[in-house]
């Protein structure tokens, strides 16, 4: 009975927020109707269970979803990212639309720019580059999410991106970790991605399919009450907060468009190599500090100083372009709230069921699997991050109820924890990428296509692609060690 109330709970959660219902109350009560099939007692499995989970994410993460939506939203509004977009598209041109459009998106997410404010200021640039180039718009959704949502969030060392930062506390690691690995599921995933995308091109010119498609919709799809709920899952930053603010009416120079995500990379390069582990952290033993250590920590220090000098870079060379600063600094302020309600409620409903007696033949059948930990960690979080929609919700899922076992399995079979980390986020990023995905659903509603006309190809660049990367890393990681 108790596993059946998980699969219960779980398939809840699943079909409610495919539909819109909103995470923030379906995880308690997922979680507890998995709870009540188990004979647990119900209010202290919310109170302190649930809750308890669900607050230990959001100290621990909190700070990088604020400055990360801070971040997002003073780039956008300064004119940062359509200046560096309009500079890629101008520099490549239509006839290399679509390579355009990939390294756009993928050069200010690697800078730390959300996912949102990326979409909604590269779409519609890609959308008119596609209709003068005669590129068919249902394969816009795709090239966009080539370059925001896949290598340069999950495979890119030194990625600021939150799905990077959650494997931190678990493994002790960096933000560059398996830097090497990294590197080659990059290449893989662009690589591969470009080559589809490219093969889509040429199959349109060969059967005179030219450019045709609804207009972009970014303003309807930030206001769209669906699209929020699934995407305040999905990523952190709040898409009703896009349209708050106030646009520069002039757009910055190229270097000093570019300049705030060279400091994110710099500084938080610096810190994690070089700073940190200089630094005497005895202290943070102490009970006051949580009894923890600097490699639990370290890793998010980083990102969050790399974000906060960026956001001071930002505002010293962009002043002049901030007309509304006080509306800009809250709307990117806001937008962070309800996405880090939303993952840590999913985190919470994760705490239930790890806790509960039954989940013990779930942890033996996915520690049992052949293959070895490697394996059994890539199917976890991959299982996890398309049941919730979510790479980070489902990452934190899965390591919330798993990790320390792992790090057991790590000490054990010799794996370097950073193997670990970068297998762990690979695979969060690979089936997160279903039909109900938030970053999905908004892509789909700001590019003007539909599933029938996009799907296809956002699931070859987005999930296959990611996929091979992750099978690579798997492999190479076995036979050389982390690197």
């Amino acid at each position: 009975m108790g596993l059946f109330g998980i699969l219960l709970g779980l398939g809840l959660l699943v079909w409610l927020a495919f539909r819109g219902w909103s995470v923030l109350g379906l995880a308690p009560v997922a979680a507890l109707i998995a709870a009540a099939f188990s004979g647990d007692p119900l209010l202290a499995n919310w109170t302190q269970t649930f809750m308890g989970s669900a607050a230990g994410f959001i100290a621990q993460f909190f700070p990088l979803f604020l400055l990360g939506a801070l971040f997002g939203k003073l780039m956008d509004d300064t004119g940062s990212v359509t200046a560096i977009a309009n500079f890629m598209t101008d520099k490549l041109g239509p006839s290399r639309s679509i390579l355009a459009v990939v390294l756009a998106g993928a050069l200010v997410t690697y800078g730390g720019v959300s996912l949102f404010v990326a979409m909604f200021v590269i779409a519609p640039m890609g959308q008119a580059l596609f209709r003068a180039a005669e590129i068919p718009n249902r394969l816009l959704p795709a090239a966009v999410m080539l370059g925001t949502t896949t290598f340069t969030m999950s495979a890119l060392p030194g990625s600021p991106a939150i799905q990077n930062a959650i494997p931190m506390p678990f493994f002790g690691t960096t933000p560059f970790a398996a830097p090497g690995l990294g590197f080659i599921a990059a290449g893989i995933m662009l690589g591969f991605g470009l080559w589809w995308l490219a093969r889509g091109e040429a199959a349109a010119r060969r059967t005179g399919e030219g450019f045709s498609g609804a207009p972009a919709a970014a303003s309807s799809a930030a206001h769209d009450p669906l699209v929020r709920e699934r995407a305040t899952v999905a990523r952190e930053f709040d898409p009703a907060e896009i349209e708050h603010g106030a646009h520069s009416l002039h757009l910055p120079g190229i270097g000093v468009a570019l300049l705030p995500l060279i400091v994110v990379m710099l500084v938080n390069l610096t810190m994690s190599l070089l700073v940190l582990p200089r630094l005497d952290t005895a202290y943070l033993a102490e009970l006051r500090w949580g009894e923890t250590s600097l490699s639990s920590v370290g890793g998010v220090w980083s990102v969050i100083v790399a974000l906060a000098a960026a956001i001071l870079v930002l505002f010293v060379f962009n002043r002049s372009r901030l007309p509304a600063l006080r509306e800009t600094v809250d709307a990117g302020l806001n937008a962070s709230v309800l996405p880090v309600m939303s993952v840590a409620s999913l985190v919470g409903f994760g705490a239930v069921v790890a806790a509960l007696p039954a989940f013990e033949m779930v942890r033996d059948w996915v520690l049992g699997i052949d293959g070895g930990p490697l394996v059994g960690l890539a199917l976890a979080t991959n299982v996890l991050s398309a049941l919730t929609g979510s790479a980070s919700g489902g990452l934190t899922i899965a390591l919330g109820a798993l990790g320390e076992t792992y790090m057991q399995l790590a000490a054990t079979y010799g794996i370097d924890p950073a193997l670990m980390h970068r297998v762990a986020v690979i695979g969060a990023g690979s089936l997160d990428s279903l039909p109900h995905n938030g970053a999905v659903v908004t892509l789909l509603a700001v590019c003007g296509a539909t599933h029938k006309e996009s799907y296809f190809d956002i699931v070859m660049v987005g999930i296959v692609g990611a996929l091979l990367a992750l099978v690579a890393v798997i492999a190479l990681g076995s036979a050389f060690g982390s690197f």
